[in-house]
């Protein structure tokens, strides 16, 4: 636990002055009670498999619209809001009692202030729940408490970064002050200041009570008519094919007996893996061991706000008359088995609580927010919100049962979870997983590439040669070789910045050659698939707002519309010749087919959506997906044609090859299939005419 040297040193004794009026703009409500054991809720946790003692705490119903799998913050939120939004035929199973797994452990600290708009909508909610709503509908208290939120800035760049915390806050009503050494010391009298830069002081931030909170949502969800059923273990989950051949829920087992259901909700936390492979989904997750301390009686610490120390990765947490001590180090133990007790030994300080903490977003101060989501996401079939970096379609397939980008990515998740958050910032972890067929070339010619949805995608290029990205080093970790002369780190580095990158006068360059001359892009990360069958015209029609369904050859860009009538995607789609595979570049078609190209970061996520509107319409079609089979240049700029021109073996003319049109040429001995795009731009009074193409080839 280093962390706790630089908790050490960040408190000091000191005697209480009075408070500066800038630090009196509120009143809070704060807990003087003295500070207590924390307490184990129940005498086993992350108990064993053949733990089960006792029966469950209610009959299990026949049927339930929605079975939520969990009994902690995520699971009691979903439960709350699923009943609260008036699908009140829900039930909650516990395997032992409410928190009994990762939550009882959990600091359970709100900090109100996130660098994503969303999140801070998220914890909002979450806040309003805790705070307000509970006590108004129940008459119990959850445990909050308001003690406010301190940030510790020990440079220019974080105090830079809680600036634009601060002003994102006044967007939403959160009040916020940017404070001094001096203003920090005297709202803080105990603690050291004098290797500060600045702090950032949120009074309405605040500390919650996992047990009372989950206690509280369960008795608000059962009251609305919602069933929260404890001591009841799930032992599998029944997945049949309909008509269509359509893997869909059908009911939860349990040692007491099934409850058949239509949608199950994975709030297992550690055991979400084990869950998700009983119904066959792949879930993407590792746990790791996270520890606090609690320190013996402080004097007077009372009333004082929480902090978080984010350059000494460390956090401290308002107990009463004493603190909690935790922080995220950079050598995490995996909590590779979960079959034994989380220990709670005592120490010299008071106490140490461990416990295994997952890399997820929907910790518990974003349960509340995330619950509300998720309920309108299974009654509605969307969120309100733009959920996309909470949605699990985010990961590829090829990547979500691949153990070692799961456990490069959760370490650097965990290790960086303090980092200031840079607009320019790439992942070390879990990097050279999906490379196209240019990846080689690009990278000897200098190459500075950024991950996208797996895929290797190239950013800009660095005129001083080569700078590859090299195996996960995990920042030397676990008796790792640290990676040395590491070209593309050192890049990275100079991007940590809120100012335009250093290489911002490389991209002028090559957008100065793009609207002059002629560039070429790689856009192999794209997903590419195929849409075939004996209704692919009424899928087509379905699908895309354009009217696609052209003669053979033509290309279509268009976008993909949800149910609400909001833009799923934006693509293109080229109508095929009907005729014998010549795959990857062609199919197989007696009829209707098409060729899809859709942006690479989010061809998971399109590639379901297609799928969910073929299977809710009861289209008959495939859609193969051919991603990794193709490559996929793009030739723009005034002098594309030219270049074009001497490579491919066709006339490129504009009677020839018209415009928003595609055909299978050779290119240098090889099969592809070219398009033609016209994307105008204005310069001053001049107009051009950019003509981008693309060439899909199959060679690696």
């Amino acid at each position: 636990m280093a962390f706790l040297g630089s908790a050490v040193r960040r408190v000091a004794s000191a005697v209480r002055p009075p408070l500066s009026p800038l630090c009196r703009t509120r009143a809070r409500s704060y807990s003087s009670t003295p500070t207590q054991e924390k307490s184990v809720p129940y005498e086993t946790t992350l108990k064993q498999e053949d733990g089960v003692t006792s029966g469950p705490t209610k009959p299990l119903p026949r049927s339930a619209d929605v079975v939520v799998i969990g009994g902690g913050s995520l699971g009691c939120q979903t439960v709350y809001h699923l009943a609260k939004m008036g699908l009140t035929n829900v039930v909650l199973l516990e395997r032992d009692r409410l928190t009994a797994g990762t939550t009882w452990h959990t600091a359970g600290l709100l900090w109100q202030l996130r660098p994503s708009d969303v999140e801070v909508e998220l914890l909002a909610h979450t806040r309003n729940v805790i705070s307000k709503d509970l006590e108004e509908e129940t008459g119990l208290h959850t445990g909050w408490i308001q003690n406010g939120g301190l940030f510790i800035a020990s440079n220019k760049q974080r105090l830079d970064e809680y600036k634009r915390l601060m002003s994102l806050g006044k967007v939403y009503g959160i009040e916020s002050h940017v404070l001094s050494p001096a203003e920090t010391k005297d709202l803080y009298p105990l603690m050291n200041v004098d290797d500060l830069y600045g702090t950032l002081y949120v009074p309405k931030d605040g500390t919650m009570d996992p047990a009372g909170t989950c206690t509280t949502l369960s008795r608000a969800a059962s009251a609305r008519g919602a069933k929260v059923i404890e001591n009841c273990p799930v032992t599998g989950i029944t997945v049949r094919a309909d008509d269509l051949g359509v893997k869909r829920v059908r009911a939860v087992e349990t040692p007491h007996g099934t409850i058949e259901t239509p949608c199950v909700v994975n709030c297992a936390g550690v055991w979400a893996t084990k869950l998700g492979e009983m119904a066959g989904v792949r879930v993407p997750l590792v746990a790791m061991h996270h520890a606090y301390v609690v320190t013996e009686r402080i004097e007077g610490i009372q009333n004082m706000p929480n902090v978080r120390d984010h350059d000494a990765s460390v956090y401290l947490r308002l107990q009463g008359d004493a603190l909690s001590v935790g922080g995220y180090e950079q050598n995490p133990i995996f909590w590779d088995e979960f079959a034994f007790i989380p220990n709670l030994e005592q120490t010299g300080i008071k106490s140490t609580v461990c416990g295994p903490g997952t890399r997820t977003h929907a910790r518990m101060m974003l349960g509340g927010g995330c619950g509300r989501e998720l309920a309108h996401w299974i009654i509605h079939g969307r969120p309100e919100k733009d959920m996309y970096g909470y949605d699990i379609r985010r990961f590829h397939n090829s990547l979500t049962d691949n153990k070692r980008w799961i456990r490069e990515r959760s370490h650097e998740s965990y290790a960086k979870n303090y980092s200031v958050v840079f607009p320019f910032d790439e992942p070390l972890a879990s990097r050279n997983m999906r490379k196209d067929p240019f990846h080689q070339v690009l990278t000897e010619h200098g190459c500075v590439f950024q991950e996208r949805h797996g895929w290797e995608r190239p950013g800009w290029f660095n005129k001083d040669g080569p700078a590859p990205v090299k195996d996960y080093d995990y920042y030397g970790a676990y008796d790792s070789q640290k990676n040395v002369n590491y070209k593309y780190n050192e890049l990275l580095g100079k991007e940590y910045t809120f100012d335009f990158p250093p290489h911002h006068d490389v991209i002028k360059s090559e957008c100065l050659s793009c609207r002059h001359g002629v560039a070429v892009f790689d856009m192999s990360y794209f997903g590419k698939f195929y849409l075939t069958g004996p209704d692919a015209k009424k899928a087509a029609d379905w699908l895309f707002t354009a009217d696609v369904n052209k003669n053979p050859g033509s290309t279509v860009y268009t976008c993909m519309l949800n149910k609400r009538g909001g833009a799923e995607a934006d693509l293109t789609v080229s109508r095929l010749e009907p005729g014998a595979a010549i795959l990857p570049l062609a199919p197989e078609s007696n009829g209707d087919a098409y060729y899809l190209a859709i942006g690479g970061g989010v061809a998971e996520h399109n590639w379901n959506h297609i799928r969910t509107v073929l299977q809710d319409q009861g289209f008959r079609c495939q859609l193969t997906d051919h991603s990794e089979d193709m490559g996929m240049i793009s030739i723009q700029g005034p002098k594309s044609r030219e270049v074009l021109q001497e490579v491919l073996d066709t006339d490129l003319s504009n009677e020839s090859f018209p415009f928003s049109t595609h055909k299978v040429v050779n290119a240098a001995g090889h099969q592809v299939r070219t398009r033609t795009h016209t994307h105008t731009h204005t310069h001053t009074h001049a107009r051009t005419h950019t003509f981008a193409w693309c060439l899909k080839t199959f060679q690696y």
